[in-house]
């Protein structure tokens, strides 16, 4: 065989390859790294925590680990105030406060407040069974009131803002 003949692509592919697997061996091997942190355990069938999770229980597991359970229960008697005393009910009264268990509703008549304080074991027993029994313990209706001058907890007695006038 003579060496004055055209290289055929085969053998500048072999050539090629050759050259690539010297370079390759003359190499150090690579050393596998261990990232710091645990190793991962797979969670198997089940869902783990890192898995996505439906809201209502991120919410209910939030409530429990920051302790929110007694002012989420407080908000529920404002929040579903309607389907708790029902609709009828919750048309003519309004929730105003709940101050140490002792809830105050306001009625639009003092009608409706005379009525709501004759319903008030039922109203308190549907509270205890649908929020909880410790979360409200008393009942106080009071009907409409007139417009006052008395801002805030404290007043000075007299003729009130109308004494400024001259």
């Amino acid at each position: 065989m003579s060496d004055d003949r055209p290289a055929r692509p085969s053998d500048i592919a072999r050539a090629a390859l050759e050259a690539a697997r010297a370079a390759s061996a003359s190499r150090p091997a690579p050393t596998r790294r261990r990232v710091a942190g645990p190793r991962r355990r797979w969670t198997g069938p089940h869902p783990g925590d890192d898995d996505p999770q439906p809201l209502a229980r991120l919410v209910d597991s939030l409530v429990s680990t920051q302790d929110w359970s007694e002012q989420t229960r407080v908000g529920a008697v404002f929040g579903r105030w309607s389907t708790l005393v029902g609709p009828d009910i919750a048309a003519h009264c309004r929730p105003e406060t709940l101050t140490e268990g002792e809830l105050l509703v306001v009625a639009e008549s003092t009608a409706w407040a005379t009525q709501l304080r004759l319903l008030a074991p039922t109203i308190l027993a549907r509270l205890r069974a649908q929020v909880g029994g410790d979360v409200v313990t008393r009942l106080r209706v009071v009907g409409p009131t007139a417009p006052s001058w008395k801002k805030g907890p404290r007043s000075v007695r007299g003729r009130g803002p109308r004494d400024t006038y001259g």
